[in-house]
This record gives structure tokens, sequence and C-alpha cells, in this order.
């Protein structure tokens, strides 16, 4: 059983962050934010796949001033990434903005960063520190290197520099493009702070390399009890993220829907596994919220038996295959209409709505 690390709570519009709170999934736009009307399609399509934070990016003044239309067309909370300009900060958080990330090693001076600090407390705005290995202030490489204690350090001495403004509404997120460096350094801050992490591998890569370095690093963390926000940084287009996402959710228990499993082809196999598999999964795709199990197995070694748990699931055999609901056989049929008969059943049974 995984037992959540506490943390403190950051509110985002309708959405609460924070170990009481489920784990939120984010992504972030890849238009640009001026192209009003195609960021907002582009959020409705990924909050139709499951996106529960959105953030854009905030380049220019009117990028900012976009957010006041977006803001309001969207129902889920936007965050606004901003680097260097404080007034961009400034102006996404009065035109709408749930939420800044920034790195307020990179927004020059003190004053600057008080001035966030100040309007983001009159909108009761959060303040994402954001750090990762490539913006490691000088002093800190210096002291640390490019090391998981360096972007550590980083993000906590941020941290401190926001409250000592008295402001406190805060996410911490401490990413590289290593693994192991972004688990390290997950862990060295969730031991010094209690704020909300927001996770994931930055720069992880196209969608197979990306996958694998992000469900290794973000399935570690919360495993472990880490993490109260993720994003899946993905080269692809982000409905990819939020797919990825909600699969590590799922394959965690942390978040129920479908789970389709299936075993590996072998010399035992005498039935068109790959096949017959993927037509399981596209034909189940539009039911990806509804709590089920189904599984897909080549033979009887690994039929009923290995995947008993299953709510539903096929096995073949030679020419015939059968059809099984939590480990007990149901009906034997004919290979060719082991999909037909299974997502009959499935039906019937009122589990998929």
């Amino acid at each position: 059983m995984i037992v959540r690390r506490k943390t403190n709570t950051v509110s985002l519009k309708n959405i609460k962050i924070g170990h009481e709170h489920p784990i939120t999934i984010q992504s972030m736009c890849n238009t640009k934010t001026t192209d009003i009307k195609s960021t907002v399609a582009q959020i409705n399509e990924l909050i139709s796949a499951g996106c529960d934070i959105i953030r854009v990016a905030v380049p220019d003044m009117e990028s900012a001033e976009s957010l006041k239309i977006i803001s309001k067309e969207i129902h889920i909370p936007i965050i606004a990434d901003v680097h260097f300009d404080y007034k961009l900060a400034i102006q996404a958080i009065k035109n709408g903005a749930n939420g800044i990330r920034i790195n307020p090693g990179n927004i020059g001076k003190h004053e600057n960063i008080k001035k966030i600090v100040e309007v983001a407390n009159d909108f009761q705005t959060a303040i994402r520190i954001g750090v990762n290995s490539g913006s490691i202030a000088k002093h800190i490489i210096d002291k640390f290197g490019v090391t998981p204690e360096g972007i550590a350090e980083s993000a906590l001495e941020n941290v401190s520099l926001l409250e000592n403004l008295n402001f406190n509404n805060i996410k911490i997120s401490a990413k590289a493009s290593s693994v192991s460096s972004t688990i390290e350094a997950y862990n060295i801050i969730a031991k010094k702070t209690n704020y909300p992490l927001h996770i994931g591998v930055t720069e992880a890569g196209t969608i197979f390399n990306g996958t694998i370095k992000s469900a290794i690093s973000i399935g570690n963390l919360l495993y472990n009890g880490i993490g109260d926000t993720i994003r899946v940084s993905l080269t692809d287009n982000p409905i990819q993220e939020i797919k990825v996402a909600k699969a590590i959710l799922k394959s965690l228990n942390i978040r129920k829907g479908l789970n389709i499993i299936s075993c590996p082809t072998c010399g035992r196999t005498n039935i068109p596994l790959i096949e017959l598999t993927n037509q399981v999964e596209n034909r189940l795709k539009q039911f990806e919220d509804c709590d089920i199990t189904v599984a897909v197995m080549g033979c009887e070694v690994n039929g009923p038996g290995e995947a008993k748990e299953a709510d539903f699931g096929i096995a073949g055999g030679k020419n015939e295959g059968i059809i099984f609901a939590k480990g007990k056989i149901i009906k034997k049929v004919s290979t060719e209409n082991l999909i037909e008969e299974l997502f009959k059943i499935i039906f019937q049974s009122g589990n998929v709505h």
C-alpha cells in the first residue's frame, strides 16, 4: 500500500493539490498562446483525454493578455509558464492564471520577485518553483556541481526566497533529464519540506524513450509516496502525455480505470494473440475510465489461472478458446468467435457504460 508523504494543500481554481487530494495530471499546450482559438481547442482535447491542469507558455505580453480570454473559456486550472520577465508573471496573474511557474533565480532583482509575490497574494495565485538541471545558480554549481544535491539546493533556496516574503502558496518541481538524478533530487527535497511536489522528467524525449524514463522515475517516486501532481514530458502530441500519465497511475492502483492484461507470445500460442489483443484494446478505448480488467491470454497455461483476478478474459487453444470471468470458465467458443462472444458477455454484465 502506498503511503503518501504529508504535504500542505495548494488550491488552483477547482483543484486542490496535496496528500489529502487525488494526484493530478498536467500537460502543456504546444500551441502559440496568442493563437487563442487553437489553444482553447487543444486544452479541450486534453481535458477530454483526462488532463486536470494545463500549462501555457507566456514568453511575451501578448501571450499574457491572451490569458484573459483563454482562462474564461476553459474549466480547469491554467498555469502560466514565465521566465526572466517579472512583468509577464504579474500580468498573467491579473489576467486569470490560477498559478504561475517561475524559477525565481532567473527573474532578476529581489524587488521584482517581491512584486510578483504581492500580486500572487492579492489574487491567491499559487507559485510553482520550477528548477531543473539546466537552471542551477552558479554559486550552487560551484558548491555542489550539476548533481541531485545541487538541483535540490537550488529549489530549496528559491523556496526560502518566497518564504522570506511571507508567501507559502508554493509547489516545487526539481527535474532532470536523468532518471536517477530526478529521483534523488526529489527524495532530498521530500525530506526537507512539506510543500506539494510536481514530479516528472524534463526533456524525457520521444514517446518510446520518454515513456520509459517517465514511468521509471514517476513510478518510483509515487510508489514511495512522493508526488502530488505529475507531468509526463514527451516530444509528441500532448495527448500522449495524458495517456502515459494515466497508465502510470493505473499501474500503481492510484487511479481506477480500464486495465488490459495480456501474455507475451510463445511457442504454445495457437491463436493470433497480438491481433486479438489489439482488437480488444481498440474496442475498449472508449471505456478507459471504467474500472474493469480484461485479459487476453495465449493458452491454457496463462489462462484463467494467472489471470484469475481479471473481470473477463479469453485464453486460446487449438481451433477454440475459452472465455472466463474471475478465474471461472464461462464457455468454449471457436477462435474466430472469441472476440465477439467476449464482448457480448462484457456488455451484458453492465461493467462498461
